[in-house]
């Protein structure tokens, strides 16, 4: 894959994992996060994909509204990261959100040709 294919299916992918995010579809969101997922929180936690799965799964975390913009991508073949600026609405627990935040995500290809996966993340306020 080329480098300016990668950065679009790495976009194509960001699209799926919004929409898998505001549908709390785990099964689209267990396909696109790899198992090894190491990601940062916005608090400074360090969650894993079971971590992640079961919050969309259990109705701890909902999001109403996702919103990317400030997108910028950079791709290789079989690697690429994204950072954004996004807006995210939601609720975790009782306590609703509306968080301004920076979003960096490594989606990896695996040496198989396999599907792309999320490998890690790294969210902070804006």
């Amino acid at each position: 894959m080329h480098n300016k294919e990668a950065q679009e299916h790495i976009i194509a992918l960001e699209e799926q994992l919004r929409l898998a995010m505001l549908a709390a579809d785990v099964e689209a969101l267990d396909r696109l996060i790899s198992p090894a997922l190491l990601f940062t929180t916005h608090m400074g936690q360090v969650i894993g994909k079971e971590q992640d799965l079961d919050m969309h799964r259990s109705g701890l975390l909902k999001f109403t509204a996702i919103t990317a913009a400030e997108r910028q991508v950079v791709a290789d073949g079989r690697l690429g990261v994204i950072s954004a600026r996004m807006n995210l609405v939601g609720s975790f627990g009782e306590s609703p959100f509306n968080l301004d935040l920076r979003c960096s995500r490594t989606w990896r290809a695996p040496d198989d040709g396999g599907r792309w996966q999320i490998l890690a993340g790294h969210m902070s306020l804006v």
